[in-house]
């Protein structure tokens, strides 16, 4: 059987302490066979407490932070507008009379209200997806326009190709094709070459074909 015993060394000043002792193993030991039993050493420095005149970081306030998240974006794609956008939130960046650049920090909403995000003309080459609410007019004259099921647009569009999953109040001009989902809701003609409706659509106008150039017959 072994026993020893282990020594903390102070602070510097030559003392020693007996703090910790390696019990031998005994056959009936009542700890269920334990084999070290280490006591608490008092000469452990902690950590001060903190002082009046340390400055305390204050706890983030998660109502504030949820009511400045930036919205999704009304539009998606490379475009070009002219109008009004109201805001409700941060704007940063430097307007000039030669162009600018401005960041705009929009406040979170959950719905959309009775006032478009975008008020004006829309002009994009490629693609262009709507999230939200715009009005006005919106044109390309190869691009494709997309428009999503929680969207509401109140313009006139023209366009090469429109896909339409929300609410379009205004005319359609599609040079090559217009798609309506299931729960599209178009209050206005379509003038284009191909129209696919699915189930559900609703569609309250005329819709008239535009013959195609290439192929007369």
């Amino acid at each position: 059987m072994l026993q020893s015993n282990a020594t903390v060394q102070g602070d510097g000043d030559g003392r020693t302490d007996t703090q910790s002792t390696i019990r031998p193993l005994v056959a009936n030991d009542p700890t269920g066979g334990a084999a070290l039993g280490v006591h608490t050493i008092p000469n452990v420095r902690l950590a001060p407490p903190r002082k009046s005149n340390q400055p305390k970081f204050p706890t983030p306030r998660l109502a504030a932070i949820s009511e400045s998240q930036t919205r999704v974006p009304v539009v998606l794609g490379e475009a070009t507008y002219r109008g009004m956008i109201p805001v409700d939130g941060l704007i940063s960046g430097q307007p000039g009379a030669n162009g600018g650049q401005l960041s705009i920090r929009q406040r979170g909403r959950t719905f959309f209200g009775n006032d478009p995000e975008l008020n004006g003309e829309i002009n994009f080459i490629d693609m262009l997806r709507v999230n939200g609410h715009i009005a006005g007019s919106v044109y390309s004259k190869k691009g494709t326009l997309i428009v999503d099921a929680a969207a509401l647009i109140d313009a006139d569009i023209e366009v090469c190709t429109a896909v339409i999953g929300g609410t379009v109040n205004g005319d359609i001009i599609a040079h090559q094709k217009v798609e309506l989902g299931p729960t599209a809701k178009i209050y206005g003609n379509i003038w284009t070459r191909s129209l696919e409706i699915r189930s559900g659509a609703i569609f309250e106008g005329v819709c008239q074909m535009i013959e195609d150039k290439d192929n007369p017959n």
